[in-house]
């Protein structure tokens, strides 16, 4: 429920486009009636919609049964980021995203090698978005981090990849919308084979043409089905492009098969496990694309986001006990900085979730217990070489006020 100029309106109000239009560009604020009092909130304005969206850094001051709370930054790596790397405009209502990476390549010189080392991969001082921190930032923006029980079973490629195109509507980058330099392959069909395959084609058609030296590289978010050989040297092959694969050039093939070890061995040994790339590419005169750089991510068969099989067990247990939770994201981060893998928002109030991995040495422990200290919020822990403790109770529990400490 939102208030504007003292009215409430549902979300299905017939007169709350109306009413948004009326103070849209004046300093009245509309306010989520989640919490008493109400929490301020700005409007966008896409193709003629008027949209109410959530204050950048407001997350938290929204009812955590609020569909516009979101956990405190400094728990994931969303904190890092913000007001650098991701600049929210209200006033246009546009995120500007500053990239780590290019989308251009001269045809005169090959890509930089790097370091096949994970602070090479991700590294960043918060100014600039690496290539995983975008796709974790999308993700989060197209809310596939938040998880109800009534979502099960009802995730898919389809799903999946209209929530991302929806997200990146009003992102920039670069001077350019973030949806025109996006390439996420559509679901395919026996029936539309030919109009899809003929939509890819006239995209791939635009970016062969060369602008002197100057070759134009978009970027890629699918599923992998597979990486191997190709005729010559090595390819990666995307779910829904049964007719389209994507070059990798040997340097690049040892270096991925070295950073991404664990997600890559993850990924192999669980069929329900699906492995999702971001990479940037670029087409060729002959209309063949190759990766230049690229990350991955995993997803359960709920498409939520994980990155150890620790964590992977917390949120099947999670959705098996029809929980209702927020995946926190690594973005830019290193392993080695913890982190809260989430964030339970169906409690008397939100529950930060920690695990405490097999193996971990004493810095670990003593960076986990000054996280939660810093952080204020109710947490939960688990050290995986011991069970895995009961979760707090839910609201309506009889025993919703135990199970977690303050």
């Amino acid at each position: 429920m939102y208030q504007i100029s003292g009215k409430q309106y549902s979300e299905e109000h017939p007169q709350l486009n109306e009413a948004l239009a009326a103070v849209y560009g004046t300093s009245t604020r509309p306010l989520c009636m989640c919490r008493e009092g109400g929490v301020e909130m700005y409007i966008a304005k896409m193709n003629g919609t008027y949209i109410i969206k959530r204050m950048p850094d407001s997350g938290g001051k929204h009812s955590v049964t609020c569909d516009s709370y979101e956990p405190p930054t400094e728990l994931s790596g969303r904190g890092e980021v913000m007001g650098g790397a991701i600049q929210t405009d209200m006033s246009e209502g546009i995120t500007n995203l500053k990239f780590d990476f290019s989308l251009s390549k001269s045809g005169s010189r090959a890509a930089p090698a790097k370091s096949a080392q994970e602070h090479d991969s991700v590294k960043s001082d918060g100014k600039k978005l690496t290539l995983r921190g975008t796709l974790h930032f999308l993700f989060d923006e197209a809310a596939l981090t938040r998880w109800y029980p009534k979502m099960e079973g009802k995730r898919n490629w389809y799903v999946v990849r209209r929530a991302l195109l929806g997200a990146a509507a009003d992102k920039r980058a670069k001077g350019s919308q973030l949806g025109d330099m996006l390439y996420i392959p559509e679901s395919f069909s026996m029936e539309r084979k030919d109009e899809i395959t003929h939509r890819r084609l006239s995209l791939f058609r635009t970016m062969s043409s060369q602008e002197g030296s100057v070759r134009k590289l978009m970027l890629l978010i699918g599923e992998v089905k597979e990486i191997g050989d190709a005729r010559f040297g090595k390819k990666m092959v995307i779910k829904h492009l049964p007719d389209c694969h994507f070059m990798v050039n040997d340097d690049l093939h040892k270096r991925l098969l070295k950073r991404f070890e664990t997600e890559l061995s993850l990924w192999a040994g669980n069929e329900s496990v699906h492995l999702l790339t971001i990479a940037t590419f670029g087409v060729n005169s002959s209309g063949t694309a190759s990766i230049e750089e690229c990350s991955v991510m995993l997803v359960n068969e709920n498409w939520i986001p994980f990155e150890s099989l620790d964590e992977r067990l917390l949120i099947d247990s999670l959705i098996k006990s029809k929980r209702r939770f927020v995946k926190g994201l690594r973005y830019n981060l290193p392993s080695t900085k913890v982190l809260a893998s989430a964030v339970l928002n169906d409690t008397p109030e939100a529950v930060a979730m920690y695990i405490h991995p097999y193996g971990a040495d004493e810095k670990h422990a003593m960076d986990l217990q000054e996280l939660m200290a810093e952080s204020e919020m109710a947490s939960w822990q688990w050290n995986v070489a011991e069970a895995m403790p009961d979760f707090p109770d839910p609201v309506g529990s009889s025993n919703a006020e135990g199970g977690y400490r303050r």
